[in-house]
């Protein structure tokens, strides 16, 4: 393997790379990997109910983790399993409480995210943070910030209100920033008659949310295209979310790539908000003709996504989070699957002669330009991962996947 990389290095460092410079710099990218997938976003408040808010998770492989022990077991044997810098990426619904706690979503407190606190520290994670705004009963008919019923639009602003607290607890527990992202699901099943009014309610309850000023707290807002039983509006659209952070300082538009039109691409909004501001939060995944939320595949779109982030220079601007949820697959595997694919794609960007590129589209030079995008796709960029991957001490190839399986024998199949 050794003999492998260093003749792959060769034909990198022919066309001016850096190799080494580029698997140092990786080394030190953080992915803030969801929590969500070990246990089909059902969180820790034992509802029994399935879930709601535009989302659905399809699937029922063996083991999915019922409780704060088994996730965080699962997450670390999926960590790893993954080169580079990890993160949790948190939602409200995964509080922990004692028994007897019946505090509702409105009410919770940094103690019930404690357990998280220390699994963070027991392991070098830091941790990102988002509102639970779906999957109870205070979701009325779709609507949560935006209700037109005050008491619903009041409990879930003091939920927005509480959750950025506990980010700011967080933060300074850890000594790291946490990003807390606002998603909500209100919207029509059918077209309403009133397109103005839910919005201007919205933006009433984000300014409430976010009036008081907190350190350590990253905050976004993050749009969608639709959902399940909101097909016709999306209150909470791409337009009134740009809108928003553009006039608010201090709060930043979340791109997540399954939330807009199939023929839109992300990769090339990132380098628009790039030139406005001086953060880009991001949620990564795979749509399937809609939000579909699939494991993060190794294809076009995530390495132009991974491309202009390198090549913007933007690595450290770029706040790269992860979202999706598969119940078909070993959701361990799809944890470690997803998120190394995502690095793979960061890697590959790297080894990418940015500079020379783009003075040749400077000079006009298309057809050089042409010939190299289609030369850099043929060199032996495997060999430079799989180093890469010994370096960070976790499996190089497909071998992984028998230390998952054997995890599933030992301790996935023995959950009831």
């Amino acid at each position: 393997m050794e003999s492998r990389y260093e003749s792959a290095r060769a034909r990198y460092e022919e066309l001016g790379i850096d190799v080494e410079k580029a698997l140092n710099t990786l080394a030190q990218v953080p992915i803030s990997i969801h929590c969500w997938q070990g246990d089909d976003v059902l969180g820790f408040e034992s509802r029994g109910e399935a879930l709601s808010g535009g989302i659905q998770t399809t699937g029922n492989y063996p083991g999915r983790a019922r409780n704060f022990e088994e996730l965080t077991a699962d997450f670390k044997k999926a960590a790893s399993l993954i080169p580079g810098k990890k993160r949790i990426n948190l939602h409200a619904s995964y509080a922990v409480k004692e028994p007897g706690d019946t505090a509702d979503r409105d009410a919770l407190l940094p103690k019930h995210f404690e357990a998280w606190v220390r699994f963070a520290k027991e392991n070098g994670f830091g941790i990102d943070f988002n509102p639970t705004f779906f999957s109870h009963p205070m979701v009325t008919e779709n609507l949560t910030l935006s209700s037109s019923r005050e008491e619903v639009r009041k409990f879930w602003v003091r939920h927005g209100i509480c959750c950025r607290r506990i980010c700011a607890h967080i933060a300074k527990e850890l000594g790291s920033s946490v990003l807390c992202n606002v998603w909500i699901p209100d919207g029509y099943k059918d077209i309403p008659a009133d397109r103005l009014g839910p919005r201007q309610r919205l933006r009433q309850s984000l300014d409430e949310i976010f009036a008081e000023k907190l350190e350590g707290v990253i905050d976004c807002v993050e749009s969608k295209v639709f959902g399940i039983g909101m097909e016709a509006y999306t209150v909470g659209s791409a337009e009134f979310y740009l809108s928003y952070a553009a006039t608010h300082p201090g709060v930043y538009d979340l791109l997540d790539n399954g939330h807009y039109h199939p023929t839109e691409y992300i990769s090339d909004k990132i380098p628009s908000l790039l030139a406005f501001f001086d953060k880009v939060p991001l949620h990564v995944t795979r749509p399937v003709r809609w939000d579909s939320d699939h494991v993060v595949l190794f294809e076009d779109e995530i390495r132009e996504i991974a491309k202009e982030i390198v090549r913007n220079d933007a690595l450290d601007r770029v706040l790269i989070g992860l979202d999706f949820f598969d119940a078909s697959i070993n959701r361990v595997a799809a944890w470690v699957a997803g998120t190394r694919n995502m690095e793979k794609a960061l890697l590959y960007a790297l080894l990418q002669p940015a500079a020379q590129m783009k003075k040749l589209q400077e000079n006009s030079q298309f057809t050089q330009l042409l010939v190299l995008s289609e030369e850099l796709k043929t060199l032996p960029f495997g060999d430079i991962w799989e180093h890469y991957c010994e370096l960070q001490k976790v499996p190089a190839t497909k071998e992984w996947l028998a230390e998952v399986e054997q995890y599933e024998k030992d301790v996935l199949s023995q959950r009831a």
